[in-house]
């Protein structure tokens, strides 16, 4: 007859087992309790995504992701993967470094079976091995917690494999990749960021394995530690509830897959935009439409230097004018629609990006075919750089109009302003009547959105860490 033991526990259930050669213990943690069906759907979604990282790597049954590779230039050796394991689970194998990682079962539960035996003691006497095994057993569908120590044998499944279910998916922490590994090529690979999840696995000796397989074939007495939440174990009522989590995990894994978008949002505090009427003194567009203009305007923001990447007035130029074209924000983008199917009929000129850039994306527009390169990139009707400044002049002709913008960035005393000025000049009574419907939409909504939208997309996390990689 089994002998069983039930504690109760106020705050999380907790098993902790002692590790070989008094190592540090394994340490499972039942954290929270998941919907019905949530673990499989998690593992499903989850899984899709993992899939498509660039960094993903299938192999011994546990498919996984490196999500954050160490740093050891910076003296961080840490690293954070993702992985899966599915309805078939996965080898037993064990890791040189430490592991500690957060997982949700699928919605048949999980088994984790430890053995605390020594790779020595297990080549020497695979029953060894067998003595030393241990089950941990987690519900269906609840989020939980493991930690153990390197050399630690471990192989986790699902605790019912009658619909198929996975067994879980998991973020897992290395603290130390480099931890436990011997001189040679896994340890060079290692340091060089490139270790996948199955090259710092080792996988149980055959005879060991082949001991194993027979054991769990005629049945094999192993000690179990079952956590729960909410009911008992081996109760009636925990018995109920993992079967209704297993058909619910069932019936949401027929519903239909469909492969949905990820999103990141960033928004930079950015200064207020002054507008004036007035253009400074060295802006290269005082030298344009000198014969007349009707309309002018100049959109400036200053912040302080430390907040953009380190690097020089034309390069954060050639940064804000990529911006201005792949970034444009919505709001004008929906206005320029508006405007194209407006004017279109009258054989006017249309356009995707907001007048003051719109010829960065149209360089055989009238008067801007025989524009010049910026950095050989961007069209620009005239440029002007040194070590303290940079600005470009865009535009084109139309029929009703001409119009000149200047795009300029100056670094002084610690301090970057960005500016964005336009200037007009109509040819007729339809491009006097036309700027003076658009005129207050242009000064005080236009140039500003179309300023600080293409700041924003530099003061970005991305774009800050790309520009520290690409100074190194």
């Amino acid at each position: 007859m089994e002998r069983t033991r039930i504690v109760s526990e106020r705050s999380f259930p907790r098993i902790t087992l002692p590790a070989a050669e008094g190592g540090r213990p394994i340490e499972v943690t039942l954290i929270a309790q998941l919907d019905p069906g949530a673990g499989d759907a998690l593992a499903a979604s989850a899984g899709q995504r993992q899939r498509r990282h660039p960094a993903h790597h299938d192999a011994l049954e546990e498919p996984s992701a490196l999500l954050s590779a160490p740093d050891f230039a910076r003296d961080d050796p840490t690293s954070l993967f993702s992985f899966s394991v599915g309805p078939n689970g996965h080898p037993f194998h064990r890791h040189a470094g430490r592991r500690v990682f957060t997982a949700v079962s699928g919605s048949g539960g999980a088994r984790l079976r430890f053995s605390s035996a020594t790779f020595e003691a297990a080549q020497a006497d695979p029953g060894a091995f067998l003595r030393a095994l241990h089950h941990v057993e987690v519900p269906p569908d609840c989020m939980f917690t493991v930690r153990f120590d390197g050399g630690t044998w471990h192989q986790f499944q699902p605790l019912r494999s009658d619909r198929g279910h996975p067994a879980l998916f998991a973020l897992s922490c290395h603290p130390d990749e480099l931890a436990g590994l011997a001189e040679g090529p896994l340890k060079t690979q290692t340091a060089a960021g490139e270790a996948t999840l199955a090259s710092l696995t080792e996988v149980l000796p055959a005879p060991v394995a082949a001991l194993l397989a027979e054991a769990d074939r005629t049945g094999l007495a192993v000690a179990i530690t079952t956590l729960a939440l909410h009911a008992a174990p081996f109760s009636w009522q925990q018995g109920l509830c993992a079967r209704l989590r297993s058909v619910a995990g069932y019936l949401r894994g027929l519903g239909p897959r469909r492969g949905s978008m990820g999103f990141v949002g960033h928004r930079a505090g950015l200064p207020a935009v002054h507008c004036a009427h007035g253009l400074p003194m060295d802006s290269l567009l005082q030298s344009q439409l000198t014969e007349g203009f009707q309309y002018q305007d100049c959109a400036t923001v200053r912040l302080d230097a430390d907040r953009l990447p380190q690097q020089s007035p034309a390069t954060l130029l050639a940064a804000l004018l990529q911006a201005f074209v792949e970034h444009p924000p919505t709001g004008v983008g929906r206005l320029m629609r508006l405007r194209n199917l407006l004017v279109g009929p009258l054989g006017l000129r249309t356009a995707q990006l907001g007048c003051p850039v719109s010829s960065l994306a149209c360089p055989d527009s009238p008067g801007n075919a025989s524009a010049e390169r910026f950095l050989q990139r961007f069209p620009v009707l005239a440029q002007q750089h040194d070590a303290h400044s940079a600005q470009v002049i865009l535009g084109a002709d139309d029929r009703h109009l001409r119009f000149r913008s200047c795009v300029a960035v100056r670094i002084d005393a610690g301090k970057v302003e960005i500016s964005l000025s336009t200037r007009v000049a109509c040819r007729n009574g339809f491009g006097r009547c036309y700027m003076g419907i658009v005129d207050r939409v242009h000064r005080h909504y236009i140039a500003p959105l179309l300023l600080t939208s293409a700041l924003g997309e530099l003061l970005s996390p991305a774009a800050r860490t790309a520009a520290a990689v690409a100074s190194r």
